[in-house]
């Protein structure tokens, strides 16, 4: 057995970065050659089975953004409630204390966009 040199230890990366690399563009390289290419625009855009109502591109109603702004507060709220779940018994009522704070101040705010009128849809 001999030293092992530096660069010996990253020819297995580099070779696999080598198969990596040649693979992603033979994938690109069948795609582009087998693809159908029919307009962009022209094409129906599967809803569900559902012949859609509206073109693919069209926007959407400004109703919908107070919607989408609650669900990433709840969402947001879910991503940090699971970490606080595996150390809230080793933080002890320091943790639940914090915890009931954060949903407090989410709650004021859902309570602030109900009384304003961000969640009517009329």
């Amino acid at each position: 057995m001999g030293i092992m040199t530096e660069m010996s230890v990253w020819e297995p990366v580099l070779v696999l970065l080598g198969i990596t690399a040649a693979g992603i563009a033979l994938m690109y390289g069948l795609g582009a050659l087998l693809a159908a290419r029919p307009e962009p625009l022209e094409t129906v855009s599967f809803a569900g089975g559902l012949q859609p109502q509206e073109h693919a591109v069209s926007r959407f109603h400004v109703r919908w953004y107070p919607v989408t702004m609650l669900f990433l507060a709840f969402d947001m709220e879910m991503l940090f409630m699971y970490p606080w779940v595996r150390v809230v018994k080793e933080m002890g009522a320091t943790a639940v204390i914090e915890m009931f704070l954060f949903l407090g101040i989410l709650f004021a705010a859902v309570a602030y966009a109900w009384r304003e009128g961000a969640l009517r849809w009329t």
